[in-house]
């Protein structure tokens, strides 16, 4: 039984509207055992447009119609299938009742049929998405009988448990009051603003919204941007403008009554744009799943293509849209397969020097004189339900003597002239749960004691970290006694080759082994941006106590000559997508690597000396 939107669409989708039968209705979800009755009575207009706009004021929802419904213990309890006939629904009536009664019109509903059609199975789904932070939904105020709405009357619903309710006068003009407080103007002068703008947008249209309606300052270029792009399809505004993190919004019906509707988007510094419906749906989606900020904030705007000037248009056919401005950095919206439910957005690849928050983490303790260290921090939204399971660690377990990391550590010994033996993985003694996983792979000095040690870790979130964290590691922790394993001829410093590809198994086993550990990571979607820090430390101390340089462990003449008094640890943070082939992996790391030696004053580090 559904316990949630999420899951109640789901088996909707999947046709399956019998799975709905004993669930409560509830804020989000609203059933119906008929149709309403839009063509016979004025009162079923004013009863859809009423909970729709209650499902919008509440944060989004769904209405089945054609599942009856009975009471049990004062709740409302779907209890079977009626059924709806094909001929008693018309989905554009549905659609434009909606935006003819709603202010503002609501963004993004779909109408669908669910169920086979057997035994009368078949319903009619409403899906309202939650709408833009800080909307509030209103309707002409209901009264029951035929005729043409009044543009002066105001009415509010919201959803309490399981019924559309109105909010009473007082609330409403607590609401008002509000508003006007948050005007920061008397209340006369917030009302005379109010009503001239109201009186200079009006037009032949009464009441209808406008071009520009809504704020002033925005007014004329709104406009502009409208006329220009009228020939792409842009119909008359459906709503008000409103802003929205950067940008400055308006919702716009197609010339064609058909097809989907427009968001008119301005944002500074770029023309303006228009995007279909569905692709706007898309990308505020993305951004909704940020913590504490509106969804543009996070994501921004979208990016227009190299030459454009002047105002464009992002069609409903369009599958790629890039992004920027926002908190997250400039990313790129996809859509793999059709629908809403395929669009993913992930980072276009970029370089910094931050480090993040777990960049030492698992380091208690340990000294090694040299590790080479990707540490890949993963901020999937809702990863706090995510878990370690059997099968999953039992299967990791199989693949890490057989993957990229245990090969780095067989090919550092290997061009030594030594032959280690297959790599065994351990467990830790600790840092393993539903929560961690960590395992370790040692090559033994001939006196005992570790010589060349790997190691891989994945942690779930925390109440100080909210992302899923993977490191892996390859650690020199005594270079004499790993120089015991192949003899005194060999040197024990690495050429900087054997350092990149060392980094490049590392990271890749990061980013695509160790997250199987909590299923397919495809099916994740981005709460900010993920992030890969690749990492060179010594940490062994001489016998003054100081940490030796760099330059001590691994040859860097493939950078150039440095100016940094000798520096024993060097990192660079790679912000982009964990999930790529591997020649992209390593044409990006030595992208990243020339930015750190830049960064850490090695000015004449580039990709060819590499």
């Amino acid at each position: 039984m559904p316990t949630d939107l999420m899951s109640a669409l789901a088996v909707l989708d999947c046709h399956e509207p019998h799975s709905l039968l004993e669930s409560r209705e509830t804020r989000w979800l609203v059933a119906k055992a008929a149709p309403y009755r839009l063509g016979e009575d004025p009162r079923a207009a004013e009863e859809l447009a009423g909970d729709v706009a209650a499902l919008c004021n509440g944060g989004g929802g769904v209405i089945v119609i054609g599942i009856a419904t009975r009471t049990d213990s004062d709740e409302v309890v779907l209890d079977r299938v009626v059924g709806v006939s094909p001929e008693a629904m018309d989905f554009d009536q549905v659609r434009e009742l909606l935006r003819a009664r709603i202010t503002p019109a609501p963004r993004g509903v779909r109408v669908g049929w669910s169920g086979d059609g057997d035994g009368g199975g078949r319903v009619v789904f409403l899906h309202v998405p939650e709408q833009a932070p800080g909307t509030l939904f209103v309707v002409a105020a209901p009264t029951g009988g035929p005729g043409a709405q009044r543009a002066d009357t105001v009415a509010v619903p919201v959803r309490d448990d399981d019924g559309t309710h109105w909010l009473a006068r007082t609330q409403i003009q607590a609401l008002l009051s509000a508003g006007v407080r948050a005007y920061g103007v008397p209340t006369d002068q917030a009302l005379a603003a109010l009503g001239g703008q109201a009186v200079s947008e009006a037009g032949p249209g009464g009441g209808e919204p406008q071009g520009g309606q809504g704020l002033w300052e925005h007014e004329r270029e709104m406009r502009e941007a409208h006329k220009d792009l009228a020939v792409a399809g842009l119909g008359q505004p459906a709503g008000p403008v409103r802003a929205h993190g950067p940008a400055v919004l308006q919702d716009f019906h197609h010339a064609r009554g058909d097809e989907p509707g427009w968001v008119l988007c301005l944002a500074a510094g770029r023309p303006p744009v228009a995007v279909a419906a569905p692709v706007w749906q898309a990308v505020v989606d993305a951004g909704r799943l940020a913590t504490d900020q509106e969804p543009l904030t996070a994501v921004g705007c979208p990016v227009p293509p190299d030459g454009a000037a002047g105002p464009w248009v992002i069609g409903a056919d369009a599958r790629s849209v890039d992004l920027g401005g926002g908190t997250w950095g400039a990313g790129r919206l996809t859509c793999a397969e059709r629908g809403v439910g395929g669009w993913r957005w992930e980072p276009l690849p970029r370089f910094g020097l931050h480090p993040s928050r777990s960049a030492e983490d698992w380091t208690a303790g340990q000294q090694p004189a040299l590790r080479l260290r990707a540490v890949v921090t993963l901020p999937w939204a809702g990863a706090d339900t995510l878990e370690i399971t059997r099968p999953r660690r039992v299967q990791l377990e199989r693949q890490l003597p057989y993957g990229v990391l245990a090969g780095a550590v067989t090919m550092l010994s290997r061009r030594r002239g030594a032959e280690p033996r297959t790599a065994v993985w351990e467990r830790t003694p600790s840092g393993n749960s539903a929560r961690d996983a960590s395992y370790t792979c040692t090559i033994p000095a001939p006196g005992g004691g570790p010589a060349l040690r790997a190691a891989a870790t994945l942690a779930l979130p925390t109440p100080t970290n909210p992302a899923v964290v993977a490191c892996a590691e390859v650690l020199v922790e005594d270079p004499a006694a790993w120089a015991g394993t192949f003899g005194t001829g060999p040197n024990t410093r690495l050429d900087f080759d054997e350092v990149q590809t060392v980094l490049l198994d590392a990271w890749e086993t990061a980013a695509e082994l160790l997250p199987g550990l909590v299923g397919d990571p495809a099916r994740l979607r981005w709460a900010a941006p993920p992030t890969t820090e690749l990492r060179m430390t010594c940490e062994r101390p001489t016998d003054s106590g100081a940490l030796p340089a760099l330059g001590t462990l691994v040859d860097l003449a493939p950078l150039g000559v440095g100016y940094d008094g000798g520096r024993s640890c060097m990192a660079v943070t790679v912000t982009a997508s964990p999930a790529m082939g591997r020649r992209e992996r390593r044409t990006l790391m030595r992208q990243a690597l020339v930015r750190m030696a830049l960064e850490f004053g090695y000015v004449d580090a580039g990709v060819n000396l590499l």
